[in-house]
């Protein structure tokens, strides 16, 4: 085989990629984007609300990556069993994603509705912030929380039907039902916080308020999108005649499930965790960190697109036996995710410093996070891989692999390091954002390494289950 065969693929087969993978790129882009245009209308408000904001979207963060992880074990085996067109295994892990969507919902809004204002403190340091700057700070963050719990088992619902459709190779109806919700959502926050068209300038609250609203319109389109279309989604086929999901698929969801779980909530938890050792160099450090966390989310769309291709075109082909073909494109997805990543890294790099200039804050805020842009810029080529390789061992099941290397690697090497250099030194925010990142090289080359090692090639559902 050619290096040209082994590495890159024909025209055929970037045509079945970006066939899928475009429509995520486009969801994903339009939603970044929005969410971009929307943090920097929330920034206009000023440093102490957009701090608030971004305080609470840290722990909102953890329970959304719940459900991801929630949907994403399921997802599994949903890929596998599409690629075997077992259509009542299709409907059963949809009924399991039903029964998760009750149990995160009361979970998440129990704990946010009775611990949220401890949790917000915690980023709240009264050495570095002043007392009038902290219950300021306390009541925008609050505020905004309380609002935002509305959308929470809407937003969870949504992605339920959202992910199963995706499992079936369609991205179509997801997109356009993001596309909707992140147009209604930059149209109400245009409107509600500057109080445009007549409607009252309700600032932060406006912007929470927009973003309820957007989430009841995404489920109701994904709705919509599933019914009109049912005859090519397994689990529309009379979806809640029969809610029992078999034994033995519950238990293996659970079983390779569990650490998927377990990883989103234990990762996004450790990042919640750094951006609080961050917080202790100020609420300067806490507004450029979130200038920063929002433009790097729209640099890397394409990581988050080409690895949920990778879950849908590899699971497809393990649950189909094609196991080299698995293989085969899997080398090739990885590839072509670096590429698009290393083109996305050097644009952040020359257009970083631009950025910060369109937020309403203050000239040392603008400064540190063009730093830490151009330091972002460095890491999504790197992320591209540790993506690809994340991707590809889920996709075979092998969560307490992932589990022990991406959310175990964060808790004991990237928190330690970033609790350490903020408690006991005196570096600068910089400096501590950029050791940080640096401890991802090893985890990136571990991902790789068990990626060629083939852990991971194992079909999940084959005939005899």
């Amino acid at each position: 085989m050619s290096t040209e065969n082994k590495w890159f693929g024909n025209r055929e087969f970037y045509r079945s990629v970006l066939m899928i993978a475009v429509p995520i790129m486009i969801q994903s882009g339009i939603t970044t984007f929005v969410n971009m245009l929307d943090n920097i209308m929330v920034g206009q408000v000023g440093t102490l609300p957009m701090s608030g904001v971004s305080i609470t979207n840290q722990l909102i963060m953890i329970f959304n990556l719940a459900v991801f992880g929630s949907f994403n074990a399921a997802g599994i085996f949903g890929a596998q069993f599409c690629g075997k067109q077992d259509d009542k295994g299709v409907r059963d892990c949809f009924h399991f994603k039903l029964y998760v969507v009750l149990l995160l919902s009361v979970a998440g809004l129990g704990i946010l509705g009775l611990c949220g204002r401890q949790l917000i403190g915690l980023y709240l340091d009264p050495a570095v912030n002043s007392p009038a700057d902290i219950l300021e700070t306390m009541q925008y963050a609050r505020r905004y929380m309380l609002i935002m719990m509305i959308g929470l088992p809407v937003f969870t619902l949504s992605q339920a039907f959202s992910t199963s459709i995706r499992e079936t190779g369609e991205t179509i109806i997801p997109m356009r039902a993001s596309i909707c919700a992140v147009t209604v959502n930059f149209i109400g926050n245009y409107t509600l916080i500057f109080g445009h068209f007549g409607m009252p300038r309700l600032g932060i609250t406006g912007a929470a308020v927009a973003t309820v609203i957007s989430r009841f319109v995404e489920l109701s389109i994904i709705l919509t999108g599933a019914i009109r279309h049912r005859e090519r989604f397994a689990f529309m086929h009379d979806p809640l005649k029969d809610l029992r999901v078999p034994a033995p698929l519950v238990k293996a969801i659970i079983l390779k499930g569990a650490p998927l779980v377990f990883n989103e909530v234990l990762w996004s938890t450790a990042i919640a965790m750094i951006a609080q050792c961050y917080s202790t160099r100020g609420l300067n450090a806490v507004a450029a960190i979130n200038i920063n966390q929002t433009i790097q989310n729209v640099f890397t769309i394409t990581n988050s697109a080409m690895g949920n291709s990778i879950s849908i075109m590899v699971g497809q082909r393990l649950g189909a036996n094609e196991i080299e073909e698995a293989v085969d494109t899997d080398r090739k997805l990885i590839v072509f995710s670096f590429c698009l990543a290393s083109v996305m890294g050097c644009l952040l790099f020359t257009l970083a410093p631009l950025f910060p200039g369109l937020y309403n804050t203050s000239a040392e805020v603008q400064t540190l996070a063009g730093r830490l842009l151009r330091v972002t810029a460095f890491s999504i080529p790197l992320g591209a891989l540790y993506f690809g390789s994340y991707f590809t061992l889920r996709s075979g099941g092998k969560t307490v692999i992932t589990f022990l290397f991406d959310s175990v690697y964060s808790c004991l090497v990237n928190y330690p390091i970033a609790f350490g250099l903020s408690r006991f030194t005196d570096l600068p925010v910089l400096y501590i954002f950029i050791a940080v990142v640096c401890a991802d090289i090893p985890k990136a080359a571990l991902g790789l390494f068990l990626v060629h090692k083939r852990v991971w090639v194992q079909n999940l559902v084959g005939a005899d289950n």
